[in-house]
């Protein structure tokens, strides 16, 4: 289950609508709106934890891991490491689709791919400033 989902369930089993949220999180229904339907994500943690804290959950449930990975890319190095993270998770889990893989084996593989992209990004990074 990914954030959109996540933060559906949460909202509904807290009977909740869409406007409601948004007014105990301080955001707009659109956004909330924006969210469920999986066109746009959160920009910071900070809004995350409002919406975790006005459906008495936490923000770790409702990224869920890849979710993690994408907000500490985005935080990191910006939009476009965190669309590089998002796509790689997205092809990740696609991968695994079929069960194979226990939700621990799934993360790891995750951890170690997310690891390896910040590994390759800092080298990546070491070798481009000599270029210019």
């Amino acid at each position: 289950m990914i954030f959109k989902d996540r933060l559906k369930e949460k909202r509904t089993e807290a009977g909740l609508t869409q406007a409601e949220l948004a007014g105990m999180a301080g955001v707009t229904p659109r956004t909330i709106q924006n969210y469920e339907l999986g066109s746009r994500r959160p920009s910071n943690m900070e809004i995350i934890q409002r919406i975790a804290d006005a459906l008495g959950t936490t923000a770790d449930y409702l990224l869920g891991s890849s979710g993690a990975y994408v907000m500490e890319a985005q935080r990191r190095y910006g939009s476009s490491a965190a669309r590089d993270i998002d796509e790689l998770v997205s092809e990740v889990t696609g991968m695994f689709a079929g069960g194979r893989l226990s939700d621990e084996a799934l993360d790891g593989a995750m951890r170690a791919l997310n690891d390896a992209y910040w590994i390759a990004k800092e080298r990546n990074k070491k070798y481009a400033s000599k270029r210019q």
